[in-house]
């Protein structure tokens, strides 16, 4: 992360998408974005107990330290993430310490590297990559999601439950999102039929594989060593701690 000049303290933060997939009249095209150092004021979202309740609290101190004028919206999810780890050092600084099976567990935020987007991948610029599905055959394209289409689907899956209380759609509703059409028909409802009536167990998976292979984004686990000598994949918990370590959630 470069300086940058501002009235404020800012840092500059590189998008692990490069801006690729953003349209170029995007200021996120440029594959940065500055933001400023945590102040008072963004303890006071910290503290909003609306904001926790609704769940918006970290989205609302993100955008408050985006210093550069874009759509959060428009975010990609593994752009958002490294904002997210940036924002903490930022605010309280590299060291993030958290309970994991009753260990006291330190992880050097600075050590986290992002997950490139291999460039040989992107067709014209678009956030649109091509899959065949290995069991059916069916050529099928996906995008990465964004924050805007993370908010739609936490919307509909809440719908889902008020209609039936122990629904549980999260993959194929997620999957609805990602995929943007089937053997070249990108009709939102022929997409939507295909997943719920067509789409093969072993197909999904080694679709979600594939997009998680290549989506750029922060790698947000690292390798703990426990007693015996081998090593653990460990996530790192993001909650309102890791932001405000005095909250003590």
């Amino acid at each position: 992360m470069a300086e940058t000049k501002h009235q404020f303290p800012t840092e500059e933060v590189t998008l692990p998408s490069k801006g690729l997939l953003y349209p170029e009249s995007s200021p996120l095209s440029k594959g940065v974005i500055t933001m400023k150092y945590m102040t008072a004021r963004e303890e006071d979202i910290l503290t909003n107990q609306n904001l926790i309740a609704n769940g918006t609290v970290i989205d609302k101190l993100i955008e408050s330290l985006i210093v550069t004028p874009i759509d959060y919206n428009d975010l990609l999810v593994g752009d958002k993430n490294a904002i997210l780890i940036a924002a903490r050092i930022l605010g309280y600084g590299k060291d993030y310490e958290f309970n994991y099976n009753g260990e006291e567990i330190s992880v050097d935020l600075t050590s986290i590297e992002d997950k490139p987007l291999d460039e040989s991948l992107i067709k014209e610029g678009k956030n649109e990559f091509n899959f065949t599905l290995p069991t059916s055959k069916k050529e099928v394209t996906f995008k990465f999601l964004s924050h805007k289409d993370e908010k739609a689907i936490d919307a509909e899956l809440k719908g889902l439950k008020k209609l039936n209380k122990n629904a549980s759609a999260e993959v194929s509703t997620r999957l609805k999102y990602l995929i943007t059409s089937v053997d070249n028909d990108y009709e939102k409802s022929t997409i939507r039929e295909f997943v719920d009536t067509q789409l093969l167990a072993i197909d999904s998976r080694a679709l979600r594989n594939y997009i998680a292979d290549i989506q750029p984004d922060t790698n947000l686990t690292f390798k703990h060593e426990v007693s015996n000598g081998d090593f653990i994949d460990i996530d790192i918990p993001i909650n309102l701690n890791f932001f405000w370590p005095d909250a003590q959630i």
